[in-house]
């Protein structure tokens, strides 16, 4: 009874986010347009392939990742405001806001989206290093700060100090536990954020991620977690009608720095973070690409291993259209999520 349960809260609300988002996209896309919420293309001499390549991409109005928390947020607050007054409506019955599941990821959520949304405006206005926006150091330090405080939360308020290591056992690793947490919150959001540069990637690689751990928390019975998850690809949905190339909006650093930070706290409420470079392959190879181009031009003299990065300008680069690019990558995405999925059941019934 429980689980039907579950599933018919799980495809409520995730419909009613994708229908919410729907609506005030309009609303959303007109203040945008007023304000002059464009986006800033990064000036030639710091990325010269980028910028040549997307030149035609400036001005297009940028923070639409509002859709998406925005309408987690609503949704969640409502939900729990009529669960307060009527608990046995059918509205009070949909809340999903809960201290063990749900509050922490939606704090980091909103929290992380707000600054996401400063970065974006300094992008817009050109105020900032190299263009305008935060510098790297900055984002990371950023980052860092919402780690610290998530892993705080878990370790003191949640007690949690045991990791999941698959087909081997859980571990009680104490205070190490907090700096673990710390770094899988990073990493990810960094991850993320650079998978933010074509028309529906990082949307669509979100969506899949959050599908993938969707499933891994119903698993779990973390019923809560599942249904905010759904709520998450219901108004991920909605955003790539409006992302999918050409681009009505972009996300932006509060669409995908909030959603990055978010996904690594739900791995970490699953206490499945060694699998999630499996789940979100496409983050890492993102990432890797960076990482390789970086220390190539420092240790070989300025030579690159890529044309562009991150990875999906290389492809871009060599002749791919981007719409290939990223329909590749959600069915790359599309399978290692799927195998992710497997390993977490294999992982489960001891197989």
């Amino acid at each position: 009874m429980l689980q039907s349960f579950f599933l018919f809260k799980f495809l409520i609300l995730t419909s009613a986010a994708f229908i919410l988002a729907l609506l005030w996209e309009p609303l959303l896309y007109r203040l945008l347009l007023k304000y002059k919420m464009g986006k800033s293309i990064r000036d030639a001499e710091a990325a010269p392939v980028m910028s040549q390549m997307h030149a035609h991409k400036s001005g297009t109005p940028v923070m639409g990742g509002l859709l998406v928390w925005v309408t987690a947020l609503i949704l969640a607050l409502v939900c729990l405001a009529v669960y307060k007054i009527w608990p046995d409506s059918f509205i009070g019955r949909m809340n999903f806001l809960t201290q063990s599941q749900t509050l922490l990821p939606l704090g980091v959520l909103v929290a992380s989206a707000i600054v996401g949304l400063v970065d974006d405006y300094l992008n817009v206005r050109r105020i900032g290093p190299k263009g305008g926006g935060l510098s790297v150091k900055h984002r990371l330090l950023t980052y860092s700060v919402i780690a610290a405080f998530g892993a705080w939360w878990f370790y003191s308020k949640l007690g949690w100090t045991i990791f999941h290591v698959p087909f081997m056992g859980s571990f009680d690793i104490g205070w190490l536990y907090i700096p673990v947490f710390f770094t899988v919150i990073v990493a990810t959001s960094n991850s993320v954020n650079e998978t933010d540069g074509l028309d529906g990637l990082s949307g669509g690689t979100l969506l899949i991620a959050f599908g993938a751990y969707a499933v891994i928390a119903a698993l779990q019975g973390k019923y809560d977690l599942a249904t905010f998850l759904g709520v998450l690809m219901g108004g991920l949905l909605a955003f790539l009608w409006f992302n999918i190339h050409p681009a009505k909006f972009f996300m932006g650093d509060t669409g995908a720095m909030s959603l990055g930070v978010t996904l690594g706290v739900v791995a970490m409420l699953t206490n499945t973070a060694l699998l999630l470079p499996i789940i979100g392959f496409i983050f890492v190879l993102e990432t890797l690409s960076v990482i390789i181009q970086t220390a190539s031009k420092k240790l070989r003299g300025g030579r690159k291993v890529f044309i562009s990065t991150p990875i999906h300008h290389h492809f871009e680069a060599i002749g791919w259209p981007e719409t290939k690019i990223v329909m590749r990558a959600w069915v790359v995405a599309l399978i290692t999520a799927a195998l992710g999925v497997v390993l977490v059941v294999a992982d489960q019934a001891k197989l």
